[in-house]
């Protein structure tokens, strides 16, 4: 087994299990920071695919600026509550229902996934092709902000929105 082999099973394993604690830990804070090591081995699984520009901006700006947003949220709306047992023993969530739900929707990404996965056999062409098509920051810019400009702006939409909506959440009422 080559090096380049080793590296891609550490990264992909610190994913992984980043990921995997990022849904199993009680504390949010913590998911936070779970979610910021999934971060960094993706980033490193971005090195060994040769694309160092964005392993760099996976760092920058997601570990970085989105991750500092996602904590100031999580701290924002996990106000001490006096009442935060009887709150999370009626918490819609844990209803048996929500919970069946939550089981169908994770078979069903799962099945998506391994359907995904059984018709990717013939794109590692395609993968260098395209690798080489964009291969200087300058051109992947003029790709990104031209061609992928209108998903730039919905997802800045959407992290503004979520932003609001968290403040809302988490604002004081007088009941």
């Amino acid at each position: 087994m080559d090096s380049n082999a080793i590296l891609f099973y550490a990264f992909a394993a610190v994913s992984v299990i980043g990921s995997l604690l990022v849904v199993s830990q009680k504390n949010p804070v913590y998911s936070v920071l779970a979610l910021i090591g999934a971060f960094f081995g993706l980033s490193g699984l971005y090195v060994l695919l040769e694309a160092p520009f964005v392993a760099v901006v996976q760092i920058i700006i997601y570990a970085g600026a989105i991750m500092v947003l996602f904590l100031f949220t999580v701290m924002l709306l996990n106000v001490p509550r006096e009442d935060a047992a009887e709150w999370d023993r009626s918490h819609p969530l844990y209803r048996p229902m929500a919970v069946r739900i939550g089981a169908v929707l994770a078979l069903l990404l799962a099945l998506e996934l391994g359907w995904a996965l059984s018709r990717t056999t013939g794109l590692s062409g395609a993968i260098g092709e395209e690798r080489a098509a964009v291969s200087s920051v300058a051109e992947l810019g003029k790709v990104l902000f031209t061609d992928y400009m209108f998903a730039f702006e919905v997802t800045s939409i959407l992290i503004i929105v979520s932003m609001v909506g968290a403040v809302v959440l988490a604002r004081k009422r007088d009941d």
